[in-house]
């Protein structure tokens, strides 16, 4: 795989069985870095991902047919929250990693969200140093930490929230 031949494009309904199928995998061989369980989903019927689809934007990262990553955003509903917006779901698959798709996925999304939000946030494992690294050279800031976010099986985890700013908060120069 080239990364050049490898494009980032929003997933469509007629995706639902590929995204099924990542986000399935994700859940079985992360299980600590999303909120979500392998179980819950996997018991999904194939509509229920579709509309996931549908209900916000979702990239995947496509080496001809071969759905290698994912990551999805979302914008906060609330009248007062319409300004930020929410990076959720990343994934890349294990053979896809080290070569940038995972970076080239978030400057994707931070692409899209300068449309229509001022500010993106995430939340990532403490534990996942990998994940942090890369949200942080790309210009996220950690503003805090929510200890026991998680829990499974009797064991929490931490998330470190952060974010990015997409508006400059310099005041112009005359």
């Amino acid at each position: 795989m080239s990364p050049a031949e490898v494009k980032i494009r929003r997933l469509l309904a007629e995706d639902a069985a590929l995204y099924r199928e990542i986000r399935l995998e994700a859940l079985e061989r992360d299980p600590d870095a999303f909120g979500s369980t392998f179980g819950e989903e996997s018991a999904e019927p194939l509509q229920w991902f579709a509309d996931q689809i549908a209900d916000s934007t979702m990239l995947g990262a496509f080496d001809g047919d071969d759905l290698l990553g994912i990551v999805g955003f979302f914008t906060r509903h609330a009248r007062k929250e319409a300004h930020k917006g929410v990076l959720w779901g990343m994934y890349v698959r294990p053979r896809a990693r080290s070569g940038g798709l995972g970076k080239r996925l978030v400057e994707a999304v931070i692409d899209h969200a300068r449309q229509c939000v001022e500010v993106v946030q995430l939340n990532v494992i403490r534990d996942n140093e990998p994940a942090h690294r890369l949200y942080a050279r790309l210009g996220f800031v950690e503003y805090g930490l929510e200890r026991n976010s998680l829990k499974q099986n009797g064991r929490y985890w931490d998330e470190v929230l952060m974010a990015k700013p997409l508006l400059s908060t310099e005041a112009p120069q005359p």
